[in-house]
Order: structure tokens, then C-alpha cells, then sequence
């Protein structure tokens, strides 16, 4: 297994997006992790699947935006990151989370790279397209969080 520490941030696409969660830790991290439960809350995820642990080395497959990528899970930090990795059409996408506890809420930052030929071809079509998902991967996630808090 390739060692993926972080996104490439040399990539032509690098996205970050953060909002704060008015929920507990535990319930952000379930959602977050809880690969099989996507499509329940985040309309954009029309399919999710991971058989065993969401943990270091295990892959999951999932659907969003018309669009189906087997992700390799490689950093596993418990209820603060986790990054993963998968290609699809030529791109390679590596994403990372981190989650950290405030006084009143759970802050979530999210990172994101995209490299290869299409994404070459097109970065600012690829980054809008990028910046749209994570932005309603967010919202999502919020509404979801605080809806069950």
C-alpha cells in the first residue's frame, strides 16, 4: 500500500473548505465515519458501501455526483482526522478531515486535492465543481449532526 500522509498540495486543484457543528464530537465522528450510512443524510452520496472497520488499509466504494470511487482509507486518527485516497476517471483524489472539540461546537476542516490529466486539462472547472461537493458535504453534515444532537 502506498504511504499517503496528507493531501498534494502541489496538485493543480487544492481545496479547503471548515465549518463549525453545533453537536458532540461523538456524533459528528459517527457520521463522519459510518461510510454505509452516507446516502442516508448526504443527498449528493447516492451509494456507500465498506465492509469491516472504517480503519487504516480498508477501502470503501461510494457514488457521488454521478461519479463511483473505491477509496483507500490511510490515516485513522480516533474522533480528530482520517484521509483517504482513490482515483477515478484519471483523477486522483486524496481528502483529508480533521475534527477538533470547542468550547460550543465541533470545528470540521476539510482538504482536498485533485491531480492528473483531466485535472489539468480543466482546473477551474474542476475546482468549482470540488468547492460545490465539500460545500454541501458540510451542510450536510451540520444538518445531520445538529438535527441528532
Amino acid at each position: 500500500m502506498t504511504t499517503v500522509t496528507t493531501i498534494d498540495r502541489d496538485a493543480p486543484v487544492v481545496t479547503h473548505h471548515e465549518v463549525d457543528i453545533a453537536a458532540a464530537l461523538d456524533v459528528v465522528w459517527h457520521l463522519h465515519t459510518n461510510v454505509n450510512e452516507w446516502p442516508s443524510w448526504n443527498l449528493e452520496i447516492t451509494a456507500a458501501k465498506i465492509e469491516g472497520e472504517f480503519e487504516r488499509g480498508n477501502s470503501f466504494t461510494w457514488t457521488s455526483w454521478g461519479l463511483t470511487v473505491t477509496s483507500t482509507i490511510h490515516v485513522v486518527e480516533d474522533r480528530s482526522r482520517t484521509l483517504w485516497s482513490g482515483p477515478v476517471q484519471g483523477i486522483t483524489g486524496i481528502h483529508e478531515w480533521r475534527l477538533e472539540a470547542t468550547r460550543s461546537a465541533v470545528h470540521v476542516a476539510t482538504d482536498e486535492s485533485w491531480s492528473g490529466v483531466p485535472v489539468e486539462a480543466d482546473p477551474d472547472s474542476l475546482r468549482a465543481a470540488l468547492d460545490k461537493s465539500l460545500v454541501a458535504w458540510l451542510g450536510r453534515l451540520k444538518t445531520q449532526a445538529e438535527s441528532v444532537s
